[in-house]
């Protein structure tokens, strides 16, 4: 077996001269180096972590909230009426604020928390505990306006504070005050994690809607530090979705501007008025006063915080006659030129029924009656309705049912069970009492005269939304009805003209100048809360749509409790004008340029 003979030190030492020697030494030592560092990467890779994993289980996990941007509210233009601004979070590191300069634990936290407490006004206990807690992420003020929140975290350092600092956080605005507050709601003060408390309005209504789904961000910490190689995983905000309503902002603060001045000048309690579009039904404006700033809801009272055009029902009077004679009409009863012989009295079953107006027994046309707003001549023309006929009409006209456009606290107003509708009921239901209603609905109502016939659902959001009762409503879940033929709402329509008329009706202050206007007056005795019994005020109202014979517009008013001696003509109806005749400009509808009716209202 061959040996293998060891080299000479001789030779080695005559080798390492030669260059292939050198180059086999230096890839030696090349590849000792790189072992070293090697070495140092493997411990990085497979030792360090592990080191790393058990600082954290011994500091924690934190985890902190990304929040998602609340979708806005806006206007059928795309104007907002709510939305999310730059806001910030400040938040706290508790191991950091009670850490000294040279890195020592102290106990600072109720020197911060009182200068938080001052600043932000935050409750000062609350924060105290927050503070003193071991985790490393704690809230101390949610939704605070980026300027305050810088400006806060930025003198808290300069007193030596550590461990505050700021993440983004939208804040709510409503950019147009108390435009549509009523029906946009407003966000109460946030919860303890930071979520919004949707307390009023749409805010409330579609909040799954608009309030969209926070994220979160979670990292391992050790030491006040986050480790670059722990636990750190973030899910993304989605963001809310926006909700677009059928309202016209402009439109919606000038009727608001429109009912505060008439319910001041008439010394009343309160005021609303609904404008819709006649051939869609979508509602244009829906204003009430007294109402509030949505930006600083608190400094109103309760009872002006909702819509009392939604959830307030009384009984709508003289209005109503113009639903009596439309189902007259559309049954066939009667023409606008019926002939009635009209009583100063009228003995009935239980009562003595009288007119607003003193008079001997007049003659008075169908078209007359509703001009002079006649209770005797309404009683009269209605003994011609069949039996539960009558009901059945202002059934198909909406009373008695919620309008279902998506507001909270709706009210389905009050028609009588066909068990408890007797003639003495009828009598009164018939010119508006014993009835009752709320505000869009009775606007929908004669929105139907003005629409042909046709009934369709008021809506207050375009498309279609989801409410929090799981219910559907827009523009898209609207349905009409056929209520009257389009021959009776014509009919109709020519004798609600009649009472604008200066020469044959009660309310020419309701007349819009170069339009022709069909409308209908309202004055009705008001049931006190505390007797249950008519206690001398009054609800007083004006109804009507424009141009009369080619309908764009519907607009009703109502004035509760004027103290000025007006009725539905003289205070409502210089109201009913300015509106219609603001939203015929600012739509640019042009007049029609046709003659208005003339039907005869005495023979």
């Amino acid at each position: 077996m061959p040996t293998t003979r060891p080299t000479p030190s001789s030779e080695v030492a005559a080798r390492r001269g030669q260059p292939h020697f050198r180059l086999r030494v230096g890839f030696v030592l090349i590849a000792m180096v790189l072992s070293v560092f090697a070495g140092r990467l493997v411990q990085l890779q497979g030792i360090d972590p592990k080191a790393y994993a058990e600082m954290a289980a011994a500091e924690g996990v934190d985890e902190m909230v990304l929040p998602a941007e609340r979708g806005a509210i806006l206007d059928r233009n795309g104007e907002p009426l709510a939305e999310s601004a730059d806001g910030l979070m400040v938040v706290a590191d508790p191991a950091l604020v009670n850490t000294d300069d040279e890195g020592r634990e102290v106990d600072r936290a109720p020197e911060v928390a009182k200068f938080l407490s001052n600043k932000l006004d935050v409750d000062y206990f609350t924060i105290l505990q927050r503070l003193r807690t071991e985790s490393r992420f704690q809230y101390v003020a949610r939704g605070v306006p980026a300027a305050t929140a810088t400006k806060v975290v930025d003198r808290a350092e300069e007193l030596g504070f550590s461990g505050l600092s700021t993440w983004r956080d939208p804040v709510r605005e409503y950019p147009a005050d108390d435009v549509a507050a009523n029906l946009v709601g407003f966000l109460g003060t946030p919860l303890a994690d930071g979520t919004p408390q949707p307390l009023a309005g749409f805010e409330r209504t579609f909040d799954e809607l608009l309030s969209g789904t926070d994220g979160s961000a979670r990292y391992s910490v050790a030491a006040g530090n986050k480790l670059p190689l722990g636990e750190s995983t973030v899910v993304e905000a989605q963001d809310g979705e926006d909700l677009t309503l059928t309202i016209d902002r402009e439109l919606q603060w000038y009727a608001q501007r429109v009912v505060r001045q008439t319910v001041q000048q008439s010394r009343g309690d309160s005021g609303l008025a609904v404008v819709m579009d006649s051939r869609t039904g979508e509602v244009l404006a829906l204003a009430d006063h007294p109402t509030f700033d949505a930006n600083a809801p608190l400094a109103s009272d309760e009872a002006d915080l909702g819509s009392r055009a939604m959830s307030d029902v009384y009984e709508p009077g003289s209005v109503s006659k113009v639903l009596t004679m439309a189902g007259l009409l559309d049954a066939g009863k009667v023409t606008p030129r019926t002939r009635l012989t009209v009583p100063g009295s009228l003995a009935r079953q239980d009562r003595t029924i009288g007119d607003w107006f003193p008079h001997d027994t007049i003659r008075l046309t169908l078209a007359g009656v509703l001009a002079k707003s006649s209770n005797i001549g309404t009683v009269l023309a209605s003994d011609k309705f069949e039996d539960g006929q009558m009901r059945r009409y202002l059934a198909a006209f909406g009373l008695g049912s919620a309008t279902g456009a998506g507001v909270r606290g709706e009210s389905a107003g009050i028609l009588p069970d066909p068990s408890l509708w007797t003639s003495q009921a009828q009598d009164r239901i018939a010119f508006g009492q014993s009835v009752s209603v709320n505000a869009l609905q009775m606007a929908a109502a004669i929105n139907t005269v003005a629409n042909g016939g046709v009934r369709i659902d008021p809506s207050l959001v375009r498309g279609s939304a989801t409410t929090d009762a799981g219910e559907q409503v827009g523009t898209d879940q609207a349905t009409t009805t056929q209520v009257i033929s389009a021959e009776a709402a014509r009919k109709t329509a020519l004798m609600m003209e009649r009472v604008v008329d200066p020469e044959a009706g009660v309310a020419p202050g309701a007349q819009v100048p170069g339009y022709r206007v069909a409308g209908k007056t309202g004055t009705a005795q008001r049931v006190g809360e505390e007797c249950r019994c008519y206690d001398g005020t009054f609800t007083v109202s004006f109804a009507g749509f424009a141009p009369a014979d080619d309908p764009r517009f519907t607009v009703y008013v109502v004035v509760q409790n004027p103290r000025n001696g007006g009725g539905g003509g003289s205070v409502a109806g210089p109201a009913f004008a300015k509106i219609t005749g603001y939203a015929l400009r600012r739509y640019a509808v042009p007049p029609t340029g046709t003659p208005a009716s003339d039907l005869p209202v005495e023979w």
